[in-house]
């Protein structure tokens, strides 16, 4: 058979894997490449230009999409297998790094409103929670799957293996995390728990799970308030954030305006309150590419608030565009998990990516929505931030890896399967009996069995 000549019309025919997961990323891109040239008049330094910052973001789009393809062609699901087993490793080391608060050589901790999440590395910065949040879903999904396979090595019992090798990991990332970010604390912890569970936990020891989780964050609350709100700050600007009674808005009014009270106020609700007013102004079509007002006032909406953005130049359409894209993710991930067969590893770490890709979506549109407190996280693969663009195109890459194997082990089950043209002979021919019987044209069919009778008597 002559293979089909490779042109630029089948290129895509051409692709493997999932072709609706390689349409959302490359839509989730470009989207992104719009977006970060219209909202970044706020991240220019002296003689920058907007030009300047879209080639940074072009350079890093390039990165991404390089890891991407990598991933996407690496055909042997056991090379992800045996780097997913350092997960946690890898992530109890950069976490110990940023806690450490180390400043050595070419690594240095870096402190941003009160809270270590940085690691600056030979000059590059590195934001340690990103890493975390894909390494520990690989981990986990590792590691549940080598304890069904009985790989694991320790202990004789089955529940020490899962406390050495699936919960103490949990519990002491979460820690880990507390420091930097409850909100990222939480978002994370509650990936893991469902992988967890997704991989088998049964409701007993998922409850003693969740109940550990809980005593940690009331010991960190505990911490802070016996040492005077002076460790562990971030638990009080959690607090904050959920329980403020404060109305900020009236004192900003009350206010005198330029006093001291008046700015405080004012920054209060700066941010939030631009991105509704974002939300508002943009309506069903928006203002235009390049027409957002609220840019120049919220310092942080190329990252925290970019979904606000979005809606302000694009409006209603737009918003219902990427909304729309998340959700496709995650269906084309149930898809490729239900096609992975009985590969437990392949099935949790596509719907683990799956989920902390939309759930992540979803957290950074209620907030720009006002619905909950801020929680920093960003709009994955479309917010501004290095880091976690290239940890997200890690998940796509591995995404559509595992759908391109999950693709070909459903062609191999095909083609080991009947022939389809066989099974229609084999009808055919009973229909024709059925037919000769109900005529009452059976001749053939007695003599064809006497001759069997005859055989069987001799």
């Amino acid at each position: 058979m002559t293979s089909k000549k490779r042109t630029v019309w089948n290129f895509f025919d051409r692709i493997q894997g999932d072709k609706v997961v390689w349409i959302i990323m490359l839509m989730l891109i470009l989207i992104s490449i719009v977006c970060i040239f219209s909202s970044t008049s706020r991240l220019l330094v002296g003689s920058q230009t907007r030009l300047d910052i879209v080639k940074s973001q072009l350079f890093i789009v390039a990165a991404g999409l390089a890891l991407i393809i990598v991933c996407y062609n690496i055909k042997n699901i056991k090379i992800f297998r045996w780097f997913s087993q350092w997960g946690f490793l890898l992530s109890f080391l950069l976490l110990g790094l940023l806690l450490s608060k180390i400043d050595s050589g070419p690594i240095k901790s870096i402190e941003l409103n009160g809270a270590r999440r940085i690691l600056q590395i030979a000059g590059v910065q590195l934001h340690v929670f990103e890493v975390v949040k894909v390494a520990m879903v690989l981990y986990l999904a590792w590691a549940l799957d080598a304890l069904k396979k009985g790989e694991l090595k320790g202990p004789k019992k089955e529940i020490w293996k899962k406390v050495l090798y699936i919960y103490a990991p949990f519990l002491v990332t979460l820690l880990m995390i507390i420091p930097g970010s409850n909100s990222a604390a939480l978002f994370i912890g509650g990936i893991m728990f469902i992988v967890i569970l997704l991989g088998g936990g049964n409701l007993r020891d998922m409850a003693i799970l969740g109940a550990a989780a809980v005593v940690i964050l009331g010991a960190c609350w505990g911490i802070y308030q016996i040492s005077d709100h002076k460790l562990m700050g971030r638990i009080g600007t959690a607090i904050s954030r959920i329980s403020e009674g404060e109305d900020w808005e009236q004192k900003v009014i009350d206010a005198r305006e330029g006093s001291d009270e008046y700015y405080k106020a004012l920054d209060k609700i700066r941010q939030p309150y631009s991105a509704k007013i974002a939300i508002k102004e943009g309506g069903i079509l928006g203002k235009g590419p390049g027409q957002s007002t609220q840019r120049y006032v919220v310092p942080d909406i190329s990252e925290d608030y970019m979904y606000s953005f979005i809606i302000e130049e694009y409006g209603l359409w737009g918003a219902l565009i990427v909304i729309f894209l998340y959700v496709s993710l995650m269906a084309r991930g149930s898809i490729i998990a239900r096609n992975s067969g009985k590969d437990l590893y392949a099935k949790l770490t596509v719907a683990g990516l799956c989920m902390l890709i939309t759930g992540q979506a979803f957290l950074h549109m209620f907030v720009n929505a006002d619905i909950g407190p801020m929680t920093g996280q960003t709009l994955p693969l479309i917010s501004h931030g290095n880091s976690a663009f290239l940890c997200f195109s890690l998940a796509f890459g591995i995404i559509l890896s595992f759908s391109r194997i999950a693709q070909q082990r459903i062609e191999k089950e095909q083609r080991d399967a009947q022939p389809l043209l066989e099974l229609k002979e084999n009808v055919n021919s009973g229909l024709d009996e059925l037919d000769d019987f109900e005529s009452g044209n059976v001749s053939q069919a007695e003599e064809e069995l006497n001759q069997e009778l005859d055989e069987y008597e001799l």
